[in-house]
């Protein structure tokens, strides 16, 4: 355990966990991926430390590959971070040494920047005037590029991180020099493009900040003596706080002694992520009014209208289709079962399977209930198909104990284009709506891939109109293509773009453009 009695401002060392990256094994499907999670809390006389980490825990879902707390208490601001889980990361001795009435916590899955220990949140810089700035971030910029452009011509670049989220703290402690880290803020949000919801804070006081679209969502909560912010409303049930509002497009909030300042940087274009209520967000969580839940069982009824089938029994593949197999159950009338069994315990692999077990694939996750299903007609809801590796799989693992008849039936639209505001899809060449001549083409080959006797994929109408938000509100760019935030050149957008900045001026080559990334997600969106 690392020695937590430190002086101001100091960043702890990594712990050495065993956690090794993201086995191939635990996801074979490459399926989408749920950004990050950030959590704030302002509440003297509160274990702060804790409620962060019980609001991490809350937020889990959103990023698993590290975990992060940072904590203030008037002088000194002290960041604890590992990579791993929540529950990895952080014990009872850790957590207790972490004394303070401002905190902020980050759950990470890269989306810009490698899975290392420098890239893990909240990021942590020290200002000119000697105070602590710690930030997280859920999202991803589009203009990283011309960022780390700007911090390296100030001469503020780090050597060590590479994501977006380390050239934003940066930039911004830099801009504190002269001024308060608000108005620091105020000065660099309306610079940034891209999604973004930020918490950060000094030794005294709890921001947070939404990006003028409103891509993915952020919410504040009251305590008895405080103040939260959240990702999610299901993070603020589980630390007792009760909601007050959505965090709106284009604010910033500053929340201290004095109460909770809100100031507008830019004004609101909203364009929330309709993936959020289909697949990424906790469906006991509220977005923008709406219950994920509520959202997913009506995506359910639609799905049942649009494309019913003859089948004797509804199944979900759990945990994600349950709530629209239970709508598509409610609509047809056809009894909802539970088919199959997960294994909750499998998320990420630490012993290597062999390769009997491997082969094995999904039943490592999930079985079927043969005496339920054998002989039976079914129809699978599903909430997404990606590459259609694990539906393949599925199926033939359900033919095997016994189905009749096997109709797919998926809760999301067919997913064709990269997303570039904060979900890291399987790159546009591994999916397999991409590229197909004509929407009855497309069905008919993915129905063929997999191996099911009929499928239907949801409409975008559809989806859209289950989420109760109208259309002119909502990012739908995964499944359209119509990108609502003006997207760089291709040579300017990647997961690894400042990677090879870095490595264009260890040869020598400090120029931006072009930086010849390997990036087929921003070829994508020069494809007709």
């Amino acid at each position: 355990m690392p020695d937590l009695s430190i002086t101001s401002t100091n960043l702890l060392a990594p712990t050495q966990h065993n956690c090794p990256a993201r086995d191939a094994m635990d996801e074979p499907e490459n399926e989408p991926r749920e950004e990050c999670g950030v959590f704030g809390v302002w509440a003297p006389g509160e274990d702060v430390a804790k409620l962060s980490y019980y609001g991490l825990y809350a937020l889990q879902h959103r990023g698993q590959e590290a975990a992060g707390i940072a904590v203030g208490d008037g002088s000194q601001v002290l960041v604890f971070k590992d990579l791993g889980l929540v529950s990895q990361v952080f014990d009872e001795q850790t957590l207790g040494a972490m004394v303070g009435h401002v905190a902020i916590g980050h759950c990470r899955y890269s989306t810009t920047g490698s899975t290392t220990w420098e890239n893990s949140q909240p990021i942590f810089r020290t200002t000119d005037a000697g105070s602590g700035v710690a930030l997280g971030h859920n999202g991803n910029l589009v203009n990283t590029a011309d960022l780390a452009s700007r911090a390296r011509d100030l001469g503020i670049a780090s050597g060590a991180a590479t994501s977006d989220s380390d050239i934003v703290g940066a930039l911004l402690a830099h801009g504190a020099a002269d001024s308060t880290i608000e108005q620091a803020a105020m000065e660099l949000l309306p610079t940034l493009r891209g999604a973004f919801c930020l918490t950060f804070m000094d030794e005294h006081t709890l921001y947070a900040a939404r990006d003028p679209h409103g891509v993915r969502p952020l919410s504040l909560g009251r305590l008895d003596r405080g103040w939260v912010v959240a990702s999610e409303t299901a993070a603020l049930d589980i630390v007792g706080a009760s909601f007050v509002r959505d965090i709106e497009p284009g604010e910033l909030l500053a929340i201290d002694a004095d109460g909770v300042r809100s100031s507008r940087f830019a004004e609101p274009t909203p364009r929330g992520c309709v993936f959020e209520y289909v697949y990424l967000a906790r469906p006991d969580s509220v977005i923008h009014g709406r219950s994920v839940h509520s959202t997913r069982v009506e995506i359910g009824r639609r799905l049942a209208r649009e494309f019913p089938a003859d089948g004797d029994l509804v199944i979900p593949v759990p945990e994600s289709g349950t709530p629209a197999a239970v709508g598509y159950a409610q609509e047809s009338g056809i009894p909802y079962g539970q088919g199959l069994m997960k294994n909750a315990y499998v998320g990420r692999t630490f012993i290597q399977p062999s390769q009997t077990i491997r082969q094995l694939g999904i039943r490592l996750k999930l079985n079927p209930l043969k005496e339920v299903i054998r002989g039976k007609r079914l129809v699978v809801v599903d909430d997404s198909i990606v590459r259609g590796n694990t539906q393949r799989a599925l199926i033939r693992m359900l033919r095997e104990a016994g189905a009749a008849e096997i109709h797919v039936r998926i809760a999301s639209s067919p997913v064709r284009w990269p997303c570039f505001y904060g979900i890291d899809f399987a790159s546009p060449a591994e999916l397999i709506a991409n590229g197909m001549e004509s929407e009855e083409h497309m069905v008919e080959g993915v129905r063929q891939a997999i191996g099911a006797d009929s499928l239907g994929y949801i409409s975008i109408d559809e989806m859209i109109a289950a989420t109760d938000q109208p259309a002119s509100s909502l990012c739908a760019a995964c499944f359209d293509g119509n990108y609502p935030i003006e997207l760089p050149k291709e040579t300017s957008m990647g997961k690894a773009v400042l990677e090879q900045m870095l490595a264009n001026a260890a040869a020598g080559d400090a120029r931006i453009d072009p930086l010849t990334v390997p990036n087929d997600n921003a070829n994508a969106v020069l494809r007709p």
